[in-house]
């Protein structure tokens, strides 16, 4: 039995799955997901939070880029700086919310969470540890 890390098997088992470019994202309550790619962890309104996902996976994840929907830097500016903080060194590319959901089609999966503020989703790119 897993007694550390990330408990939920389903994550677990997509991360293991990753291969260098693929994309996962994290998105909030109301981000349109296809069912096939969902993994669905949310139990309530804001729980678990996007942050509290994002900084679960980036302990198992390595990240050589990620995409956010632009409207975040206005919409949501506290969440924009949460993941400028914990993706620092990291590239970004930012596209429109309608940009940014036809990216989530290349996604190899897609983590539910109970976020329930605005342009709370972002997709992240694997790192090849070569």
């Amino acid at each position: 039995m897993k007694l550390n890390g990330i408990l939920n098997s389903d994550i677990s088992k997509a991360l293991s799955d990753m291969g260098h470019t693929d994309l996962i994202a994290i998105g909030d309550l109301g981000l349109p997901i296809d069912p096939e790619k969902k993994i669905d962890i949310a139990l309530k309104r804001k729980s678990p939070s996007f942050k509290e996902v994002l900084e679960e996976l980036l302990k198992d994840f390595s990240a050589e880029k990620y995409y956010l929907a632009s409207e975040i830097k206005t919409e949501n500016p506290m969440q924009h700086e949460n993941i400028k903080y914990l993706l620092d060194e990291v590239e970004v590319e930012y596209m429109t919310h309608e940009q940014f959901k036809e990216k989530l089609k290349d996604v190899k999966y897609v983590i539910r969470t109970g976020e329930d503020t605005p342009y709370s989703n972002i997709i992240l790119q694997s790192k090849n540890l070569f």
